[in-house]
């Protein structure tokens, strides 16, 4: 009876049901790989150390939202929120928006004041590809901290200058 199981790997007939899995398994795995192949691309990187400097940003204070399918990367809606009293001293001064994959990393950059009540933004952008985006918040007191989105457009809305 345990013959019957056995896997014949002399014989280069698949059976329907694993040729099929395969199919879909290999299907699927083109939407995935974009996201996890997601990582801090060099240029990406030089425009976060051109803000930074020498400091190390730290993680969390800042919350991006970015929808995680976009069809079009022509009109994203981007919210940026960081947690901060936004009392005289201690506010937020300012947030980098990063993209790895746009042809100009930097995105824009919004400045925030005590008197601005809260720091928080929603705006449209562009983006390029499928990509993870950065913001960077610039504390009153010189510290900085980072949070990031990953989405993945089917679209593409930026191309490269020439």
């Amino acid at each position: 009876m345990m013959n019957a199981f056995k896997l014949n790997t002399s014989s280069p007939n698949l059976t329907r049901r694993l040729y099929l899995s395969t199919l879909g398994v290999l299907g699927l795995s083109s939407w995935f790989i974009p996201l996890s192949a997601m990582a801090k691309k060099p240029e990406a990187m030089e425009a976060i150390a051109k803000i930074v400097g020498a400091n190390i940003p730290r993680n969390g204070r800042v919350k991006l939202v970015i929808p995680p399918l976009v069809e079009s990367g022509n009109l994203v809606v981007l919210k940026v929120a960081i947690e901060s009293p936004m009392t005289t001293s201690d506010y937020v001064k300012a947030v980098y928006i990063i993209s790895e994959e746009n042809p100009l990393p930097n995105i824009f950059t919004a400045y925030f004041t005590p008197r601005s009540g809260r720091a928080e933004l929603t705006t449209r952008v562009r983006l390029a590809d499928s990509q993870r985006v950065w913001a960077i918040a610039q504390m009153s007191d010189g510290s900085y901290w980072q949070g990031y989105a990953d989405t993945l457009v089917t679209l593409s809305a930026c191309t490269e200058m020439i």
